[in-house]
């Protein structure tokens, strides 16, 4: 690896309050929905960025106190709590790389020291946990595969499961004798299968495939001593969908739910109902689906777009909303109708932002969805400059939900639109699978198919539209300035993959799986097929002025790819380009280093579009009102 030009980040990114409103989106304290324990149900634990990071919070609602559980330099994103509520669990890694092992310590606070929460478990990346009253399941991934542990009372963990290709934990029964797992022992990772495993040996004692290209998974058993009904997700009629396999007798019911778009569900308490995601076109909405009559009634919760919920024993619903222009919220719905915030986080609130709109273009798999957000403009005034803005994953969606990243590039003049090309969810799964054996150019194909319909309807400048995103977005945004630089004013790619062939070989074992399925295959049986969707290989096409931002110790986008990258652009010689290293993992969950990010990026944009001085690596002060676009 040669030294590569550092980007600077701007002191400012306005002049006028724009500055103060754009910061105050992301200082905003945020929190996850808290997390209940099954027997304890007034103790919860959440996630808060109130530290500054993104760290662990217990809350005993008994007494209403709240307190910090975790205290990490990268944060803590993944915590549960058993069913007694007596431990907080959480997933320690190192710095960011997703690699370590379960620990718990005392709910009380100091009642005890942090311990290994299941002693003799390798450490891994993440594979499923489901903790029981006597039976803990946990998924390790490693090099190696997937294994399945179970802990027994207080005996020791043992692997009651082990294959080399992709697996997790899916769901334990209530009287913890059956436990659910998805796998790919197919070799396709994407559409998984499910079996169900006996707690006291590990056997198999039931199997259920749909057969190749149509995944199943488990999502939990009735909450009934000895109900052995699973609920599934199926896609049998080309969505995702949800049908009910009594794993004992082998019978199942697909539930007539007559929604359009796709499902997600989980049982009530009581078992009667459930409670059920239905996402469409970007907006996902809850309903109540009573097994006994099949009745369906949409929740009357707060306008926006659901995130999480769940249903507590006294049958409130805990939710999180939000919409493109108001923040997220955390709310409870009573029973009597009541909706009302739950939990209030310390401080302002985060101010809103504008409204999305959607767009459909016509593409060359069908039309495509996308989401545009617009600055203020005065009629007659010239098209704006543009950032689309491209989700990761690949197997994720933009929908109409708060974003303080998207606010600030409309608070920069930017019109923002993203793009749920083919590859996301939510819209079927041949759109979902669309990229299998041609992923990266089937997705720029629907982005260009958007990018000319917001030219057509005097959207957007096209020749100052920026192609910007985070993993999967950012790969296809590196792939996008070398396949389409006619296109393209500026690149910007966080944590990407940037060179397939490398990144293969360095990345979790997880990914590895995922890219078998996607690919048909590894590099050594497709060599040609990842060559072609690597960006690396178009490197000496790229036109435009290029910002990469990567993680040290990211496990899912490794560093040496990108440096990769990196050294073929600075062997061009005759681009310019800038690098921001950080030292976290796929992304970062401290705050300031968010917004140097977003910062970094907006003025890179500005510099790109406007001519400025890019790739010397000297971060020059510049007049903070010659480096602002008019909004």
């Amino acid at each position: 690896m040669t030294d590569h030009p550092e980007a600077p980040v701007p002191d400012r990114l306005f002049a006028d309050e724009r500055e103060q409103r754009w910061r105050a989106r992301f200082t905003a304290v945020r929190t996850s929905r808290p997390r209940w324990a099954r027997d304890a149900p007034d103790r919860s634990v959440y996630t808060s960025t109130a530290s500054g990071t993104t760290e662990v919070y217990a809350w005993d609602r008994a007494t209403d106190a709240h307190r910090r559980v975790t205290d990490r330099r990268s944060g803590t994103g993944h915590a549960e709590l058993p069913p007694d509520g007596e431990w907080v669990w959480w997933f320690a890694d190192s710095d960011g790389d997703e690699y370590g092992h379960w620990v718990r310590e005392p709910f009380a606070a100091g009642a005890g020291p942090v311990e290994p929460a299941l002693p003799g478990v390798e450490d891994g990346y993440g594979a499923g946990l489901e903790i029981g009253r006597r039976v803990v399941a946990v998924g390790t991934s490693t090099d190696d595969g997937t294994r399945i542990w179970v802990r027994r009372g207080d005996g020791p963990a043992e692997v009651v499961y082990s294959h080399p290709e992709d697996a997790g934990v899916g769901a334990l029964s209530e009287d913890e004798e059956l436990l659910a797992i998805s796998h790919s022992e197919h070799g396709d990772s994407r559409h998984p299968d499910v079996r169900v495993l006996r707690v006291a040996d590990g056997a198999a004692v039931a199997e259920k495939s749909d057969g190749p290209g149509k995944g199943l998974s488990p999502l939990s058993f009735a909450p009934i001593a000895g109900d052995t009904r699973l609920l599934v997700v199926h896609e049998r009629r080309g969505r995702e969908e949800l049908l009910l396999w009594d794993v004992a007798t082998g019978a199942e019911t697909e539930l007539p739910i007559a929604l359009p778009g796709e499902l997600y569900a989980e049982f009530t308490p009581d078992g009667a109902a459930l409670l059920v995601w239905h996402t469409h076109a970007a907006r996902t909405r809850l309903h109540r689906f009573d097994l006994a009559t099949g009745g369906l009634t949409e929740l009357p919760v707060a306008p926006g777009c659901i995130g999480d919920a769940e249903v507590r024993p006294d049958g409130t619903v805990e939710y999180t909303c939000s919409s493109a222009a108001h923040p997220a919220s955390v709310r409870a719905l009573s029973p009597d109708g009541t909706d009302a915030v739950l939990l209030a986080p310390p401080g302002p609130a985060a101010p809103g932002s504008a409204p999305v709109r959607d767009l459909w273009a016509d593409g060359p798999g069908g039309p495509v969805h996308a989401l545009v957000a617009a600055p203020a403009r005065d009629a007659g005034d010239p098209p704006p400059p543009a950032v689309f803005c491209l989700h990761g994953g690949p197997h994720a969606a933009d929908e109409d939900r708060f974003s303080a990243v998207r606010a600030t590039w409309v608070d920069a003049g930017f019109v923002v639109v993203e793009v749920n090309y083919r590859g996301s969810t939510g819209y079927g799964s041949a759109w979902r699978d669309a990229i299998e054996g041609r992923p990266g150019s089937t997705e720029l194909a629907d982005v260009a198919a958007v990018l000319d319909r917001c030219v057509a309807d005097g959207l957007v400048d096209p020749r100052r539209c920026v192609v910007e995103g985070w993993s999967w977005g950012g790969y296809l945004a590196l792939l996008a300035v070398g396949t389409q630089p006619q296109l393209w004013a500026a690149g910007i790619a966080g944590v990407p993959v940037a060179d397939y062939l490398t990144a293969y070989a360095d990345e979790m074992e997880q990914l590895r799986a995922f890219d078998r399925a996607l690919f048909g295959g590894s590099p050594r049986e497709r060599p040609e097929l990842y060559r072609a969707a690597s960006p690396l290989t178009y490197v000496d096409r790229v036109r435009a002025p290029v910002l990469v931002l990567a993680g040290e110790n990211d496990p899912r986008c490794p560093i040496r790819q990108v440096d990769n990258y990196l050294d073929a652009l600075a062997a061009r010689g005759d681009l310019p380009f800038e690098v921001t290293r950080f030292d976290a993992g796929h992304g970062s969950m401290v705050v300031e280093q968010t917004i140097a990010h977003i910062a970094t990026e907006v003025g890179f944009a500005r510099r790109a579009i406007e001519g400025g001085t890019i790739g010397d690596g000297v971060a020059r002060p510049t007049p903070v009102a010659a480096n602002v676009i008019p909004s």
